[in-house]
């Protein structure tokens, strides 16, 4: 694709260097790479009203300055279609929607690139059977990630792994989720990286699948 520029919407703030540098590494040399997010501009008084009201309405993301913290998925939908357009209007030819989670259909979401559907696609090719396990950012997701992933043949476990946590913690969650003897394994957030996948698949010893950079081979594939 001639002269495509890639953008990415991210759930929470702008900048992220590590979002951008990782898809960038999957495109071609000295593409163009933009990012927005859905929460930039808001003011802390805003932001503290996008609080998540359950479970299944949490959001994990990171903010302006580092800063990890809890979201409304309906927050998020709510500024997804003018962040998208924001992107088109930058010249963006490819966009992905850097988040992990289920979302309803919104304007504007034709043709974008959603991580969780190349995921778990990819996850039900490899494993159309068996035992799944995927690391979730909080406890509080475990119902609606688990059953996200059901589907009949597969058994889902589980476990909590925020993604600014530790070697040592990444390596206890691993253990945690290798005494279940899973067949494979899904790192279900965007936050994850590739030294977490490393030390993931190293304590488990299945193969491992990482979203951010499963969502960007097919983002190159698109560009191709």
């Amino acid at each position: 694709m001639a002269n495509a520029t890639l953008g990415i919407a991210t759930i929470g703030q702008g900048p992220r260097e590590d979002l951008r540098e990782l898809f960038a590494a999957h495109a071609p040399r000295g593409m163009r790479v933009i990012l927005r997010g859905c929460l930039d501009g808001l003011s802390e008084a805003e932001l503290s009203a996008c609080a998540p009201s359950d479970g299944d309405d949490t959001l994990y993301t990171r903010l302006r300055g580092q800063r990890d913290v809890k979201i409304s998925k309906a927050a998020v939908v709510a500024r997804a279609s003018a962040t998208l357009a924001a992107l088109r209007g930058d010249g963006a030819t490819v966009i992905v929607f850097a988040c992990t989670g289920e979302f309803p259909p919104f304007a504007g979401d034709a043709g974008v690139v959603f991580p969780s559907r190349v995921l778990n696609a990819l996850a039900a090719a490899v494993l159309p059977a068996g035992r799944l396990g995927i690391l979730i950012p909080l406890p509080e997701q475990t119902r609606k990630l688990t059953a996200k992933w059901a589907r009949p043949g597969l058994e889902v476990a589980s476990e909590p792994l925020v993604p600014s946590a530790s070697e040592r913690q990444i390596a206890a969650a691993a253990e945690r989720l290798a005494a279940h003897q899973p067949d494979l394994v899904a790192m279900d957030c965007m936050g994850y990286g590739p030294a977490a996948k490393t030390i993931v698949k190293e304590v488990c010893r299945v193969p491992t699948l990482l979203a951010i950079t499963a969502a960007g081979r097919v983002v190159r594939e698109l560009i191709d």
